[in-house]
């Protein structure tokens, strides 16, 4: 893929420099000009500030960091852009001349779909965090290390983009798994296979996420901390996971425990990471398909092939409305697309080629991440025989009261189960509590014990 012409001539010289570099080799740190840069020429998270060449996609402006001025701060998450109109709507029909701003994924859905439509608003760069943050990121920029291997960060306290001017693909994979979602939050959130027919039983899920950065007194080298309870269907009700997600892999990789509310027990869970079957997804989502990816990178090689404009699921309030219920996305063979927004916006490219005498479901992937959020926006996924097998879609969303840019719910469509997967899923009737109190208690195995009886 070719670098867009329009990236700054300094980004490009770096990626050219990292291509000499070999795949485990050390980068050269930043230098004090391109530190610099952050808050100016380029925003404080490291993206372009200024506009496309042709105005599709506007300069930054700060982003959405407070409810907008035409929204009531009681109504959350209420649509800012309700009354836009698609400026232009992406068919089988006309393909060919959007096809390259498209992924090869979503290039398949509209080919194998006829009612699948991509429908394309004004673009809102929307992405925003608190001042603090982009403290944080200009002081610890060019500070952050990978470790042997790209197997975790050293280096990291603060900053929630350890690379903000990144120079491989493995540092835009970890400014996905370490961007930032709001500190703390807790989340009630509804995952459900769908099946051919429109068919769908949800999974309910109570989430409590906690970012080591944000609390106080964290244990030694953690990421983050996850405990989950399943609250619907009966028939998984009362199960449980807690997590302690590691920096450094190396040194200690992810600790997990599940309980079961049969045998009232908790038990270590090792094997819950990479390509094991995530609960709830009914086989069509790995572990670290969650958060559209998760976890140790060191199974793959990871390859940074540029930045690109491509049409991206973005601003999607409308599917948070208090009046949207499951039932209302859900249709056989994708979700109403009536209800999803697509915007252009700037991605960074990166491919993930299986290492050899490594094992994995997926031999090859691709994501498409946003410069602005740094979160996935897109990933394709192929199977053994090199043949594109799942597509991942995030419907991303600026949660104003955070602020902190997240996603309203994931997608998977499995290509050759012909079905797929709504994860996540939030609207207004149940919002997320951002920058909820935490402590490393709330995170403990009797704590898990205590909540799950």
């Amino acid at each position: 893929m070719q670098i867009r012409n329009s990236l700054n001539h300094k980004l490009a010289a770096s990626l050219i420099s990292a291509c000499m570099l070999t795949a485990n080799g050390a980068l050269a740190a930043l230098t004090a000009p391109e530190i610099e840069r952050l808050g100016k020429d380029l925003t404080p998270t490291g993206a372009e500030r200024a506009a496309s060449k042709d105005g599709a996609i506007p300069a930054w402006d700060g982003g959405l960091a407070k409810p907008p001025a035409n929204v009531d701060p009681a109504t959350v998450y209420a649509d800012p852009y309700a009354a836009e109109k698609p400026l232009y709507s992406i068919s089988a029909a006309n393909l060919a001349q959007y096809q390259d701003k498209l992924a090869p994924g979503q290039v398949e859905l509209l080919k194998r779909f006829p009612s699948y439509k991509i429908h394309v608003y004004p673009s809102h760069r929307t992405a925003a965090m608190p001042q603090q943050q982009y403290d944080y990121i200009k002081a610890e920029a060019g500070k952050a290390a990978l470790l042997e291997g790209g197997n975790g960060l050293a280096n990291v306290n603060k900053s929630s983009v350890p690379f903000p001017i990144p120079k491989s693909g493995l540092e835009v994979i970890m400014n996905h798994l370490t961007r930032y979602r709001g500190g703390s939050l807790n989340r009630i959130s509804s995952t459900f296979p769908v099946q051919v027919n429109g068919a769908f039983t949800p999974v309910e899920r109570s989430e409590l996420i906690s970012w080591a950065s944000s609390m106080d007194k964290p244990e030694p080298n953690r990421l983050f901390y996850y405990r989950a309870q399943l609250t619907a269907p009966s028939s998984v009700a009362g199960e449980a996971l807690l997590a302690h997600e590691s920096l450094d892999q190396l040194k200690e990789p992810r600790l997990v425990w599940t309980y079961n509310p049969g045998a009232r027990r908790v038990l270590r869970a090792p094997e819950v990471a990479y390509d094991s079957p995530q609960i709830g997804a009914d086989g069509l989502a790995t572990i670290d398909d969650y958060d559209a990816y998760n976890g140790a990178p060191d199974r793959y090689d990871w390859k940074l092939l540029g930045k690109k404009e491509m049409i991206i699921s973005y601003n999607n309030y409308r599917m948070l409305g208090k009046d949207v219920r499951a039932s209302d996305l859900v249709k056989p063979g994708h979700i109403n697309q009536d209800l999803v927004r697509y915007e252009p916006h700037r991605v960074w490219v990166v491919e993930a080629t299986l290492k050899s005498g490594k094992r994995h479901i997926y031999s090859k992937r691709v994501f498409y991440i946003d410069e602005d959020s740094w979160q996935v926006a897109h990933a394709d996924e192929y199977d053994g025989r090199g043949e594109l097998w799942r597509i991942k879609e995030v419907a991303a969303v600026q949660f104003y009261d955070a602020p902190a840019p997240w996603f309203a719910c994931e997608l998977m469509y499995d290509l050759q189960a012909r079905r797929y997967l709504v994860q996540a899923l939030v609207n207004a009737r149940r919002p997320i509590k951002f920058n909820v109190k935490t402590d490393v208690n709330q995170f403990s195995v009797d704590t898990l014990r205590r909540v799950s009886n």
